[in-house]
């Protein structure tokens, strides 16, 4: 469980960093890494849907936070 938290955590960052390039200097770099493949930039973006909601999953019912007062 841990492993797939670091997964999904390193997913998260990476469509991060691509959506901060692209506001910032607006160059597309999902698409970029992608090699201009509207299937694989789809597939990316659902990876990271995904990866949101098992992290919130995670959040909600392991409850890391427990031990922390």
């Amino acid at each position: 469980m841990r492993l797939s938290c670091i997964i999904c955590s390193v997913i998260l960052i990476i469509l991060g960093i691509c959506g901060g390039v692209w506001a910032i200097f607006g160059f597309d770099l999902l698409n970029f890494l992608c090699l201009n493949n509207l299937t694989a930039v789809r597939c990316a973006a659902a990876a990271g849907g995904v990866s949101a909601l098992f992290l919130i999953y995670a959040l909600l019912v392991l409850k890391p936070y427990r031990g922390l007062k």
